[in-house]
């Protein structure tokens, strides 16, 4: 079935959404993390960004289970690649805030893996 231009439907990016244990606690570290707001936050979902442009939605999943990258036995649900001018000065940053640098780094030059306080790896990138 062929759209017509004036009947195709408006798609808008709104958000990323992880799964997590406990949507408040990382909306919290990623407001932190990237200095933006937490704009909603329900008992089971929060979303961090400014209102009207995409954000980023956390939901909370009772039966949660951590990422155990690089082991595949429990796959990571989502991926975040954050550009960074210091890796040290940005790495010591986010620990501070919560997170977790990862046992593995392949590249630890130009990027370093870290987890966020539910196990989702993330990589801050020069």
């Amino acid at each position: 079935m062929a759209f017509q231009a004036d009947s195709v439907p408006a798609v808008r990016y709104l958000a990323v959404t992880f799964d997590c244990p406990d949507p408040a606690e990382l909306a919290r570290f990623y407001s932190a993390v990237l200095g933006l707001p937490v704009t909603r936050s329900t008992g089971g979902f929060a979303l961090v960004g400014r209102e009207g442009t995409p954000g980023l939605g956390f939901y909370r999943v009772d039966d949660y289970q951590r990422p155990t990258w690089p082991d595949a036995s429990v796959p990571k649900q989502a991926h975040l690649d954050l550009g960074v001018d210091d890796l040290d000065a940005a790495q010591d940053r986010l620990i501070a805030l919560g997170a977790v640098a990862a046992d593995t780094q392949p590249m630890p030059d130009l990027r370093r893996v870290l987890l966020d306080p539910a196990g989702h790896p993330f990589c801050i990138t020069v």
